[in-house]
C-alpha cells in the first residue's frame, strides 16, 4: 500500500488522517508543529506523542519528500544551489542567496516549465510535472536543515510557472504563512509569474497577500511575443490593467521584472516606451542583466546596462539594477535546468 504523504495534507486533511488512524483529532496539531515549527525529519523525534502512534504513523505515512543530491557553492559563500531528488527521479533545483536584507529562498514550482520563454533554461526543458504541495514546502524545510539556518525570505522563481501549478503553490503558502505552521510573514514571499492572466485575477480576488512581480521584459506586443509566446494570448495591455486593479486592491506595489537582451530589449528607445508603460503604476521595476545559458541570446555591454537604466531617472517608483546573486554556478534567475544521468536535459 503507498503511503501518504504527510506533507501533501492541508490541516483539515491530516486531522482525517489522524482519526482514520484511531487517534485523536487534537494529535493533529501536534504533529503540524513538528512539521513546520520544529522541522524534524523523523516520526521518531515527535516525542509527545505514543509510541504506538509514531509507529503507525512510520507505517501509514511518508515523511520526507525530497533527497539531496549534492550543492553547489559560489566563490564568495553568498549562493548555494541544491539539487533535490523527488520520489519519482526527477529532479529541482533550489538557491538559498544571502544579502542585507536576509536569507532568501529561490523555490521551484514544477518539473520543468512549459511556458517557453526563449531566454530561460527551465524553459528549455518542457514540463514533466507539477510539484505537489508537500514537495514545495519540503524545499523550505530540506534547505534550512541542510543549511543549519532559516529562511527569512521566499521567491517563487525557481523552475516552473508558479500559477500554472496554482492551488498547489496557495496550499503550500498557506502552510508555512500559518500562525500555528511556520509563520513567516506574508509580505516577505514573492511569487513571480510570466504573465498567467486568469491565475492573477483569482489571485487578486482571492486577496492572497503575498507579493506579485510580473516578468515583462519587453515595452511592446511585438517584442514581448518575440521572446515570451504567451503573450499572444495574455498581452501587455491586459497585464498592466491587472497589476493596477492588483495595487488598487490590496495596496500591495507590484514588481515588474525586466530581463535585459542585447539588441532585443536594451535600447534607449526601449527604456523610454517601458518608462510610458509603466506610468500610473505602483511598481517596483528589476532590470535583470541577462544570464548565459543555453541561449541564442546575450548579456548586454554594461554601458548600454546602465545607459537603459539612466532613462529611469526621476520616476515616481524604484528602479533597481538587479546583479544576479550565483551566476558562476548557475544558480542565477533563468539558469536553473536539472540534469538526467549525468547530462544536460537540453543538448
Amino acid at each position: 500500500m503507498e503511503k501518504t504523504r504527510i506533507k501533501d495534507l492541508a490541516f483539515a486533511e491530516l486531522e482525517k488522517l489522524i482519526v482514520s488512524l484511531g487517534e485523536k483529532k487534537f494529535r493533529a496539531r501536534q504533529i503540524y508543529q513538528w512539521l513546520y515549527v520544529h522541522n524534524v525529519r523523523t516520526f521518531g523525534e515527535m516525542k509527545n506523542l505514543s509510541k504506538s502512534m509514531r509507529e503507525k504513523l512510520h507505517e501509514f505515512c511518508e515523511l520526507n519528500l525530497l533527497t539531496h543530491e549534492n550543492t553547489k557553492i559560489s566563490p564568495d559563500g553568498a549562493t548555494k544551489k541544491f539539487l533535490l531528488r523527488l520520489h519519482d527521479g526527477y529532479h529541482i533545483e533550489s538557491v538559498l542567496m544571502h544579502s542585507q536584507h536576509g536569507r532568501t529562498l529561490c523555490v521551484s514550482t514544477q518539473v520543468g516549465c512549459p511556458v517557453n520563454c526563449r531566454f530561460c533554461a527551465t524553459g528549455l526543458m518542457g514540463l514533466h510535472r507539477n510539484l505537489t504541495a508537500g514537495e514545495i514546502i519540503e524545499q523550505v524545510l530540506l534547505v534550512e536543515n541542510l543549511a543549519g539556518e532559516n529562511v527569512t525570505n521566499i521567491v517563487v522563481m525557481g523552475m516552473g510557472e508558479p500559477f500554472l501549478n496554482y492551488d498547489n503553490l496557495m496550499q503550500a503558502l498557506d502552510i508555512l504563512t500559518d500562525d500555528d505552521g511556520k509563520n513567516m510573514a506574508r509580505r516577505h514571499i514573492v511569487v513571480s509569474t510570466s504573465g498567467i492572466l486568469p491565475q492573477i485575477e483569482r489571485f487578486i480576488t482571492e486577496n492572497r497577500r503575498y507579493r506579485l512581480a510580473i516578468s515583462l521584459n519587453a515595452p511592446t506586443d511585438r517584442q514581448r511575443q518575440q521572446i515570451m509566446p504567451l503573450n499572444r494570448k495574455w498581452p501587455l495591455q491586459k497585464l498592466l490593467a491587472a497589476a493596477r486593479k492588483y495595487t488598487e486592491s490590496n495596496r500591495n506595489r507590484i514588481t515588474f521584472e525586466y530581463v535585459l537582451l542585447r539588441g532585443i530589449n536594451d535600447s534607449v528607445d526601449d527604456a523610454q516606451k517601458l518608462r510610458t508603460l509603466l506610468q500610473g503604476i505602483d511598481c517596483k521595476l528589476n532590470l535583470i542583466p541577462f544570464n548565459t545559458i543555453y541561449s541564442i541570446y546575450q548579456r548586454p555591454e554594461k554601458e548600454a546596462i546602465m545607459a537603459f537604466y539612466s532613462v529611469f531617472e526621476g520616476v515616481r517608483f524604484p528602479v533597481t539594477i538587479r546583479w544576479s546573486k550565483g551566476a558562476d554556478i548557475d544558480a542565477a534567475c533563468g539558469q536553473l535546468v536539472t540534469r538526467e544521468g549525468g547530462k544536460p536535459v537540453v543538448q
